[in-house]
């Protein structure tokens, strides 16, 4: 099914500020998102994702810079005239009405004919699998269903985008993750522009095709979800998107088109001269360098092309498919995610093994922990 007036178009928005008087909220943004994109906002509480969206909405006005949608200007309109459609984290159904008159609300509200908000309703509430609930009221369905209901109601009023403010909160992890995936076919279906914000990463992974990440009303990183995971521009990147290790490292002379990066209590490596480029000012530099869990395998006493070091077992955590491990070096925890064998029992906690990185899974960084 093809709905009307849900062809994606694109977002542009340059130089915004926004200030609730000395409060600033959101610095300096610019961002383009592409029509069709479903695009994530990212971040911790208090960051600025929310503001963000609701500018996009016309509920909040910047102090400076431009807001485009579909090439045009709309920082001047009000939220009935730039066609935007939001959902709400609680959805904001109307409790003492049927599942029908919520959808119909907006239509009635813009003096459709009855009989196209009939028919309105009905293919809505078809493309949201919740044909036949016409008459129930809100209470009489389930979280995943009133969220369906939300996002039927704002797509039956034609909008250009989709706003979601933390679509999936209000739902239990098993719920999460399935109306998430659900959430996502929707979007591709219809190829609405949509933009949601979450401060759950994961949750932003699995479903959006860019994200970007805030941190105190700045843009801290755009790219696809394994752009960030992969290579992350900064420690609050690094630590925010994932679990990782991260360490201080200084930087040492090498041979011609190499250095040697020192991991402070885990050994040295021998990195191509490119990895650092920018991040430090050549030998003696300081850095951060970086490594996932799941990067962290055993080694056996062959030399290693990479970062070996001995450490101890300490606590571990059966995840299913990976035990986690955290692993100690001297005074340095490290954190490994080790696949789990079926019938082979993981390392005990006060054993002693070896363990590598490969270079190409460290991540070096500019600003080393204090």
């Amino acid at each position: 099914m093809e709905v009307p007036g849900t062809a994606g178009v694109g977002i542009e928005i340059e130089g915004v500020n926004l200030a609730y008087g000395a409060t600033v909220v959101l610095r300096d943004i610019s961002l383009a998102i592409a029509p069709g994109e479903f695009f994530a906002l990212l971040g911790p509480s208090g960051s600025g994702k929310s503001t963000l969206l609701r500018l996009l909405a016309g509920f909040n006005r910047a102090n400076a810079g431009r807001v485009r949608i579909g090439g045009n200007d709309v920082a001047a309109l009000p939220p009935w005239k730039r066609e935007v459609g939001m959902v709400f984290q609680n959805y904001a159904l109307w409790p003492h009405l049927t599942v029908g008159q919520n959808v119909a609300f907006g239509l009635e509200e813009r003096r459709w004919p009855r009989a196209r908000i009939q028919a309105r309703v009905r293919e809505m509430l078809d493309l949201v699998s919740l044909a036949g609930y016409d008459d129930r009221r809100p209470s009489q369905l389930s979280g995943g269903q009133q969220q369906r209901v939300a996002i039927a109601r704002t797509l039956a009023i034609e909008p250009r985008v989709l706003l979601l403010d933390e679509p999936l909160s209000n739902l239990d992890a098993k719920l999460r993750a399935s109306t998430g995936l659900e959430l996502k076919r929707l979007q591709r279906r219809l190829g609405i522009t949509t933009v949601f914000v979450t401060h759950d990463q994961q949750e932003a992974m699995t479903i959006a095709d860019r994200l970007a990440v805030l941190d105190q009303g700045v843009i801290q990183q755009v790219g696809t979800p394994r752009e960030l995971y992969d290579t992350p521009v900064n420690r609050f990147v690094a630590e925010f998107v994932g679990s990782i290790n991260l360490y201080a490292g200084y930087v040492l002379a090498g041979a011609a088109g190499t250095c040697v990066v020192e991991v402070e209590g885990l050994g040295r490596v021998p990195l191509p001269v490119e990895r650092i480029a920018g991040l430090a000012a050549g030998a003696g530099g300081r850095v951060a360098v970086a490594f996932r869990p799941h990067a962290v395998r055993r080694a056996g006493t062959e030399p290693v092309d990479g970062l070996a070091f001995d450490a101890e077992i300490g606590t571990t955590e059966f995840l299913g498919e990976f035990v986690r491990h955290e692993l100690a070096v001297g005074s340095l925890r490290v954190v490994a995610d080790l696949p789990h064998v079926r019938f082979v029992e993981a390392l005990a906690p006060g054993a002693r093994a070896r363990f590598a990185v490969s270079p190409g899974e460290l991540v070096v960084l500019a600003d080393p922990p204090r």
